[in-house]
């Protein structure tokens, strides 16, 4: 009888070809059977290799949607926790050091332009207050993978593909949420500022906050005002309504307020979205202003403080003259995701290439 194989020439055996005559002793029987007749060897081989590729293929059916998707194992769990995340839990964490919540509205595509907006907050020292509401589950496990607790959904979300798209369906769906989102905020008891995320800080906004008003906002018109224009709303304009931005609000938890986000959400209700007029939120937001301009306390923002895109970028002597006064700049009276980032960059306003680490979520690839 043969002197016992160690262990290590045993596994090392498993990688050799099953005939070599050397192994074939390992896999004999007794010495009181047969011992001319060895084991056969291929049929084991056979089968456990049959068993391990089966083995094989069940874990990656199962694993494979989160290795495509570059997420490991545990992923799904992880996802799941936002998945469930409410907006009252939301605004209470992001608030957790004061009553107020500073809030956008995302979809993947703009994810450049909320790193932009983040890294100009931040160096205000207001990013803690941030909350981003992500309208794609894309974007709301990208923020909180990097971010935690600062992104929520709230079902059901758009279509991502077609909500980036100014006059597009998807737009009008995307834009026409956000009086709903900022209505319940409000009904939460927290003080609510919402930016459109293709907007840049060059200063802290909140000392032109002060004050009890209702509602403030900025002028989206071009044509120059005096520097001590009157902080009211302005007069009509040619299609009898006014022409406010929907793009930079700020309200306190007052009856007012909550009133002119139920009435934006009736007048959106009113003039719907269609092929042969392609609305956005904008029309309606102005339309609830001018119908509870009586009843609610409403605050024109400094137009020098906050300029709309069509003078910034297109007026020059008036930016020479008014410079150090800027405080928010919206980059808007252009569309196009390249044109927008172009404008950007011509106005030293592109952060994300050079300063991505000053940003929360860091360099977004």
């Amino acid at each position: 009888m043969s002197p016992p194989t160690t262990s290590s020439s045993s596994s090392s055996s498993l990688h050799q070809r099953p005939l070599h005559k050397p192994y074939t002793s390992l896999f004999q029987t007794s010495s009181s059977d047969n011992p001319s007749k060895p084991y056969n060897f291929s049929m084991i081989l056979n089968r456990t290799t049959f068993l391990l590729l089966l083995t094989l293929l069940i874990i990656l059916g199962v694993f494979s949607p989160w290795i495509s998707n570059g997420s490991t194992f545990f992923t799904p769990s992880i996802e799941a926790k936002w998945r469930g995340y409410t907006l009252p839990e939301a605004v209470s964490f992001v608030a957790k050091n004061g009553s107020t919540v500073i809030v956008c509205a995302v979809s993947q595509p703009y994810l450049p332009f909320l790193n932009n907006w983040l890294i100009s907050i931040k160096r205000q020292k207001h990013h803690e207050k941030v909350l981003v509401i992500a309208e794609d589950y894309a974007t709301l496990d990208i923020v909180n993978a990097r971010w935690p607790g600062h992104a929520v959904l709230i079902p059901p979300a758009p279509d991502a593909q077609v909500a980036h798209k100014f006059g597009s369906q998807g737009f009008f769906n995307f834009t026409s949420r956000r009086p709903r989102h900022l209505l319940q905020i409000l009904e939460l008891g927290y003080n609510v500022m919402y930016n459109d995320v293709d907007m840049v800080w060059l200063a802290d906004p909140f000392p032109y906050l002060e004050g009890n008003h209702d509602v403030y906002f900025m002028d989206d018109m071009s044509a120059v005002k005096p520097l001590d224009h009157p902080n009211v709303l302005p007069p009509p304009g040619k299609k009898g309504r006014t022409y406010i931005c929907s793009c930079m609000i700020y309200m306190h938890p007052t009856p007012g307020a909550k009133l002119v986000m139920k009435k934006w959400i009736e007048e959106l209700q009113i003039q719907p979205w269609s092929k042969a007029k392609k609305a956005n939120d904008q029309p309606a937001f102005n339309w609830a202003l001018n119908k509870t301009a009586g009843q609610v306390d409403l605050y024109l923002l400094p137009q020098a403080a906050f300029p709309t895109g069509g003078l910034y970028f297109k007026n020059k002597t008036w930016v020479d003259e008014t410079k150090g006064k800027h405080v928010i700049i919206h980059n808007n009276y252009i569309v196009g995701f390249e044109k927008k980032i172009k404008r950007f960059k011509d106005y030293n306003l592109w952060l994300v290439d050079d300063h991505a680490s000053e940003s929360p979520l860091g360099k977004l690839e």
